[in-house]
């Protein structure tokens, strides 16, 4: 005897929705700041700057993925995408990290080089322009910070904003130094230390978005507690092929047989039952087989070995 349940619900997008003033803003702020960022950079020959313009044009690509991916999941499912394409924040939450990666390696290379043949910096330009950077990337970092903990693709937008916040100041006390000592090798060390935060901010997101990606059970979700929780219930006797995986960066979906050998429960068990898993483990669509366990006909997925 089979039997299946869905409970699905949009929480996870209602909130994503509020977001897409914060994308557009935080767009545009950061389109005028690396163009003026770049240009006084290399005006002003400071690495340093150059560095964290080309960080801050990887983190407007960043915005426009996650933006378009916050887009993207809102698609109804289809006869091939049943799942719609709510998928495409894990792939956007992968790429910002991939991205963040690459730019740290460009910038580390520059600064290495530049050690070399250290050349004159204008720290005055240095200082004000990364001033101008400090406000904005710290104001758009605001506009993405309530969603930071329920999303990871809103936690990717906003750990770049937020690193680069951290790295414009960094700049500007790298400006501040070389005006007062003279040492123009903080120019291109700074960039080096940039590149360290990058990496550490960046490691997490790594992590987390190439687990999702590899259909892991997210991280706020604890496999054993489910399992122990469904082997708790009335009537049942065993769990096995328990499925638990990110269908986004905000929802999480469940498959499982459980064997009960009086039967079928009615509707109600089963209601009762993923309301509870939602309730408890905040997974929003669960698929629940009920079987009898008869030793004629073996479950094939039973095996803990066999997906």
């Amino acid at each position: 005897m089979h039997s299946h349940s869905h409970e699905h619900h949009d929480h996870g997008h209602t909130q994503n929705l509020n977001f897409g003033r914060a994308f557009a803003i935080g767009i545009l702020l950061n389109i005028g700041f690396v163009v003026v960022e770049w240009v006084y950079g290399v005006m002003a020959h400071s690495l340093a700057l150059v560095a964290d313009a080309s960080h801050n044009f990887s983190d407007v690509v960043g915005l426009i993925l996650a933006w378009g991916a916050l887009v993207l999941a809102r698609k109804p499912p289809s006869l091939r995408f049943t799942y719609g394409l709510r998928g495409s924040t894990i792939l956007s939450a992968l790429g910002n990290a991939m991205l963040l990666l690459v730019a740290s390696g460009g910038i580390a290379w520059e600064a290495i080089l530049r050690f070399g043949t250290p050349s004159p910096v204008n720290e005055t330009v240095v200082i004000w322009v990364a001033v101008i950077g400090v406000a904005i990337n710290a104001a758009t970092a605001i506009l993405f910070m309530s969603g930071r903990k329920a999303d990871l693709n809103i936690r990717g937008a906003y750990l770049h904003m937020a690193a680069d916040a951290g790295v414009s100041l960094g700049v500007v006390l790298a400006g501040l130094t070389i005006r007062f000592t003279g040492w123009v090798w903080l120019d291109p060390a700074v960039s080096l230390a940039i590149v360290a935060l990058i990496l550490a901010g960046t490691w997490g997101l790594l992590r987390d978005s190439v687990s999702l990606a590899l259909h892991a059970a997210p991280s706020n979700v604890d496999p054993v507690a489910v399992r122990h929780y469904l082997a708790g219930l009335p009537g049942v006797k065993e769990v096995h092929d328990l499925h638990i995986w990110g269908m986004s960066t905000t929802e999480t979906a469940l498959t499982a047989h459980l064997v009960m050998p009086d039967g079928y429960p009615g509707d109600d068990f089963l209601t009762g039952t993923t309301a509870e898993i939602e309730h408890k483990f905040h997974i929003g669509h669960a698929t629940i087989q009920v079987e009898t366990g008869a030793a004629s006909k073996p479950c094939a997925l039973a095996p803990e070995n066999v997906v």
